[in-house]
C-alpha cells in the first residue's frame, strides 16, 4: 500500500522585525548559523521522517522578499524538492496562513515554525495514532510561552497562550502533526467565523483545541532541546549551541598566521590572515579577514573584517568592518552591505 504523502507546511511570513536590521534585506530563516542558514537546519530535521522522499513541502512568505528569495533559494539549494509557495500578504495569523495554503493540504501534515529548530526523531510518526500531535518542552517559566493542557488521560484538554500560573509548564515549540488536514482546515474555517482571535491573529493553538472540542485526540512529544533564531541574541546562542553539538567545520581557507579556538565553522573560500577564530564562530563564504580577533559571532558571506576585535557580533553579508586594531574587543549588529569604520 502507498503511504500518503506528508505535507510539511513552514509559515515564513513575518517581518521579522525582532531580527533587524538582517531582515531589512532577506527573510529570518535565511541568516545564518553555525555555518547554515537557519532554514537549512530546519529543513535537516525532517531527515528523519519515516519516508522523506514523500513529502511536499508548502513554503508561506512574506511579499516582496519572502516572494523573491525563498523559492530562489530552495530551487538552487534543494533542486527536488516538491515545494509550493504561498504569500501571505496580511499578517493574520498562523491559522490565516494555512487556510490560504488549503489547496495543497490533505491527509496528513506538519507545520512548523521557521524559527523553531529542536532535536527530535519524526520516524514514530509512521506509527503514530492519534489525530495531532505536540512539540513540547518543560521549562521553568511558562508564563510568556503558549502551553498545552493535559488531562487525566493524557490526551490534551486545550492549549492556553501565555498562562498566569506556573502550574502547567508544558510549552509549544511551534511544531504539530496532525492526521487530516482536511479536519484542521475545517477546524480552521470554524474559528474564522467565529471570530476566535488573538491581538487580530488565528492562532493554530485555538484551532487545535476546536478540533479538540469536535472529539480530535491529540497529544504532546516531548523534547529537551529547542533552539530559537527569532532574535538577535538567541541566534548567537543558538550559533554556540550548535557549534558545540555539531563540532567544527573548518574548509581548507586560505590562510596565514590563523589561531583557531574550537569549535568554529569556517568555509573553505575564507582568505585570514594574523587572526584569532573562535570559540563559537562561524565564518561565511568569501570572507577576508585580516588582523583580527572573532569569538562568540557569525560573519555571514563576503564580509570583509580589518584590524577588528569583535565577540558576540552578528555582521550581514557583503558588511566591511574596519576597526582601530588597538585590540578593543567590540560587540556589532550591522545588515547586509553596511559599512563600518571605527
Amino acid at each position: 500500500m502507498t503511504r500518503e504523502t506528508m505535507k510539511i507546511v513552514i509559515p515564513m511570513a513575518g517581518w521579522g522585525t525582532r531580527m533587524r536590521p538582517h531582515t531589512w534585506s532577506k527573510p529570518k530563516p535565511l541568516v545564518s548559523v553555525a555555518g547554515k542558514t537557519s532554514l537549512e537546519h530546519l529543513m535537516d530535521m525532517f531527515k528523519t521522517l519515516p519516508d522523506p522522499e514523500n513529502t511536499e513541502f508548502i513554503f508561506i512568505v512574506g511579499p516582496y522578499l519572502g516572494e523573491l528569495q525563498v523559492p530562489a533559494f530552495i530551487r538552487e539549494n534543494y533542486p527536488n524538492l516538491k515545494a509550493h509557495y504561498v504569500v501571505q500578504h496580511e499578517m493574520k495569523g498562523q491559522s490565516h496562513a494555512l487556510w490560504l495554503s488549503r489547496e495543497y493540504l490533505t491527509g496528513p501534515m506538519i507545520m512548523c515554525f521557521s524559527d523553531t529548530l529542536m532535536e527530535t526523531d519524526f520516524s514514530f510518526l509512521s506509527k503514530e495514532e492519534s489525530d495531532g500531535v505536540a512539540w513540547v518542552m518543560p521549562v521553568e517559566d511558562p508564563r510568556r510561552f503558549g502551553v498545552a493542557e493535559e488531562g487525566a488521560d493524557g490526551w490534551v484538554k486545550r492549549f492556553i497562550e501565555k498562562p498566569q500560573s506556573l502550574d502547567n509548564n508544558l510549552v509549544v515549540v511551534g511544531c504539530y502533526y496532525l492526521k487530516s488536514a482536511e479536519r484542521l482546515l475545517a477546524a480552521i474555517e470554524d474559528q474564522m467565523e467565529r471570530g476566535v482571535m488573538l491581538k487580530n491573529e488565528y492562532f493554530l493553538t485555538d484551532a487545535i483545541s476546536i478540533m479538540i472540542e469536535g472529539g480530535a485526540k491529540v497529544r504532546t512529544q516531548k523534547i529537551s532541546t529547542w533552539l530559537d533564531t527569532g532574535t538577535i541574541d538567541a541566534t548567537l546562542d543558538t550559533n554556540k549551541i550548535l557549534l558545540e553539538k555539531l563540532g567544527s567545520k573548518v574548509g581548507k581557507f586560505e590562510g596565514a598566521n590563523v589561531e583557531i579556538v574550537e569549535p568554529v565553522a569556517i568555509h573553505e573560500s575564507a582568505k585570514i590572515s594574523n587572526a584569532k577564530i573562535g570559540p563559537f564562530a562561524s565564518i561565511g563564504a568569501n570572507c577576508k579577514i585580516e588582523n583580527a580577533q572573532i569569538s562568540e559571532s557569525i560573519i555571514e558571506a563576503d564580509c570583509e573584517i580589518q584590524d577588528a576585535a569583535l565577540t558576540r557580533s552578528l555582521i550581514g553579508k557583503q558588511a566591511k568592518v574596519k576597526g582601530r586594531g588597538d585590540g578593543r574587543v567590540m560587540q556589532l549588529n550591522i545588515g547586509d552591505t553596511s559599512s563600518v569604520s571605527l
